[in-house]
């Protein structure tokens, strides 16, 4: 914990950046997390022509959810400095916090991975405009949460 710096910071958004320009590159999707999970609950149409489309374009889904899921748990399972950004809220917070997080990707058209990181780097005026927004939004609700409930 004691040997966080920004170096740390950086080198992750660069990693981030990368990954999501590869898998723009490869899948020529842009990788919102809201978007990917979103697409992988859609049911398959049973008689559509695309439907091997559909397998392919599920399974890529759910390898990438995999792996985001099982990185996040190795890193907290072997990482001594992960342990900084564990949550420290109740569990009950933690799941209404996610449904609100929910709501608000439908709501915005996409999440801050989806509008911030690939959005962004492509200069979109809707994803910068949205992450300007989300940005303030979660600055008065931790005001907000801090100021009540701590």
């Amino acid at each position: 914990m004691n040997h966080y710096t920004l170096w740390h910071a950086m080198i992750g958004g660069i990693l981030i950046g990368l990954a999501s320009l590869l898998a723009t590159v490869l899948s020529g999707k842009i990788p919102g997390i809201s978007g990917v999970f979103g697409r992988l609950l859609v049911a398959a149409k049973p008689h559509s022509p695309s439907r091997r489309y559909d397998e392919t374009d599920k399974t890529w889904r759910a390898v990438f959810l995999f792996g985001l899921i099982g990185g996040a748990t190795l890193s907290f399972a072997l990482l001594q400095s992960a342990a900084l950004f564990r949550p420290m809220r109740p569990l009950v917070v933690m799941a209404i916090a996610g449904l609100l997080v929910g709501f608000g990707t439908r709501l915005g058209g996409g999440c801050s991975s989806g509008h911030g990181v690939c959005g962004v780097g492509m200069g979109a005026k809707d994803s910068i405009a949205a992450m300007l927004i989300f940005m303030a939004a979660a600055m008065v609700t931790v005001f907000i949460y801090n100021r009540a409930f701590l």
